[in-house]
């Protein structure tokens, strides 16, 4: 069983992230690639005090990149949205 700290990774900020915010209620931010969704559930719901309604996960594969005459591949990375329940709101940015 992992951290709930661990699980989280940051909230991402995109134009994207922030009309899915605006319109629907949903939060996007990157997670760690093992994680499942109940464990997204429980951590979101544990650290910023809210409720959650669903959780969809999105899968990004690595990519090869060229530098000079090597090749390398980035890392895979996860995604997912975050539909808060109805009544619950949540900024990243209030305390600033």
């Amino acid at each position: 069983m992992k951290s709930i700290y661990s699980v989280i990774k940051k909230p991402l900020f995109t134009e994207k992230g922030a009309h899915l915010k605006e319109a629907e209620n949903k939060l996007l931010v990157e997670v760690d690639v093992g994680a499942n969704k109940p464990e997204i559930k429980r951590a979101v719901e544990e650290i910023f005090k809210v409720k959650v309604d669903t959780v969809h996960t999105i899968k990004l594969p690595g990519k090869w990149k060229t530098f000079g005459r090597f090749k390398g591949k980035r890392p895979s990375r996860k995604k997912a949205v975050i539909t808060l329940k109805k009544g619950e709101k949540l900024d990243f940015l209030e305390g600033l």
